[in-house]
């Protein structure tokens, strides 16, 4: 099961581009291996003045965490998921924690606590429909997303009923909804510009 916490945050996220609907992700990113390695990859999803106070934490192989540093706010980073083609850390709140660990365990979202996270590196889906996918859609390639922030939880379809639910392909220059339909389904906020 690819199910790593760090490709559940979102979907995953990589390089802002021009043209991101659909866009085949070039090369693979090395992921970090040692714990320091793991805490700065973590560490660069947010802000610099979030992640220098965060928890950082890492899932071996069969799941299991561990805590690479004990922060003193409320967010907690984790670095790139290597079960993915791109550079994928993602750091988010508390209620954005309890969110993605009811995604890992395929368990119905907390109810009433809106969620926040960061992906600043960007990174990689399979899927913007399956929130569960392990690769894409025949016919398609993993996507590249844009450095982006996330809101779980916000209230349903009726609370963002002005965003776009596009299916697999999403214009991802403009913010959308991921998993759309799903218990899971998120808004995804692109930040920045091309770089």
């Amino acid at each position: 099961m690819r199910m790593s916490l760090v490709s559940m945050i979102c979907g995953t996220t990589f390089v802002w581009s021009t043209a991101v609907i659909g866009q085949e992700v070039k090369g693979e990113f090395p992921s970090p291996k040692t714990d320091e390695e793991m805490i700065a990859n973590a560490l660069s999803a947010a802000p610099e003045s979030i992640g220098k106070n965060a928890t950082v934490i890492a899932f071996d192989a069969n799941g299991k965490v561990r805590t690479l540093q004990k922060g003193t706010n409320n967010f907690t980073c984790i670095p790139d998921d290597p079960t993915n083609p791109a550079n994928d850390p993602n750091c988010v709140d508390a209620n954005g924690l309890e969110w993605v660990m009811a995604w890992v365990k395929r368990s119905e979202p907390p109810k009433g606590k809106v969620g926040f996270g960061y992906m600043l590196q960007g990174g990689t889906t399979p899927s913007n429909v399956d929130p569960f996918a392990t690769k894409p859609p025949e016919g398609m390639k993993w996507m590249q997303e844009p450095p982006h922030v996330m809101v779980f939880n916000y209230g349903g379809e009726g609370a963002i009923k002005d965003y776009p639910r596009p299916g697999e392909m999403a214009d991802m220059t403009q913010p959308w909804v991921m998993w759309a339909g799903s218990p899971y389904e998120h808004l995804m906020m692109p930040v920045g510009g091309p770089q």
